[in-house]
C-alpha cells in the first residue's frame, strides 16, 4: 500500500537477507542453552534442588539472551524495520520451540511431558524463554 501524498510505501517490507544473521545468533544462542542445560543438570541441581536449579537456570538463559541480543543489535550494522525486528523474535522463538520438541522426540520424551514445561499454573517457568526470544528484538533492535 502507499501513501497518496508522498507515494512511499505504508508497509515495512522484510528483506529477507537481513534475517540471515539473526538466525546465525540462534544458533549462538542454541549453544548457550545447550551449555545452560549442562551447567544446571553438573552443578545448580546438586547444589540447590530440582526445581530451584530451573528456575535460577532459566532466570540465568533469559539474562544471556537479553545479552547475546544487546550485542548483536547494538552492532550490527543493518537498521532493521520493525516487521523484521517481529520476524526475528518470531523466527527465534520457533526455532527455539521446534528445537525443544525434536530434542524431546530423538530423546524419546512423551509430548505431554514437553508441553508440561509450558505450565504455569504447575509453577513452571520455561515460558520465560520463548517469550524473551519473542520479545528482544523489539526491545533491543531499535
Amino acid at each position: 500500500m502507499t501513501d497518496p501524498l508522498s507515494g512511499a510505501s505504508t508497509v515495512a517490507a522484510v528483506r529477507p537477507r537481513v534475517l540471515l544473521a539473526p538466525v546465525g545468533v540462534w544458533v549462538l544462542m542454541a549453544v548457550v542453552a545447550v551449555a545452560n542445560g549442562v551447567f544446571r543438570e553438573l552443578v545448580l541441581i546438586p547444589r540447590i534442588g530440582e526445581y530451584p536449579g530451573h528456575v535460577a537456570s532459566t532466570a540465568l538463559l533469559v539474562a544471556a539472551i537479553c545479552a547475546i541480543a544487546v550485542g548483536f543489535f547494538r552492532w550490527s550494522p543493518v537498521a532493521y524495520a520493525t516487521a523484521e525486528l517481529v520476524a526475528i523474535g518470531v523466527g527465534w522463538t520457533a526455532l527455539t520451540v521446534g528445537f525443544e520438541f525434536l530434542v524431546g522426540y530423538v530423546e524419546g520424551t512423551p509430548v505431554s511431558v514437553t508441553l508440561g514445561q509450558y505450565d504455569v499454573l504447575a509453577g513452571q517457568v520455561w515460558i520465560a524463554v520463548p517469550l524473551t526470544l519473542l520479545l528482544a528484538p523489539l526491545l533491543f533492535g531499535r
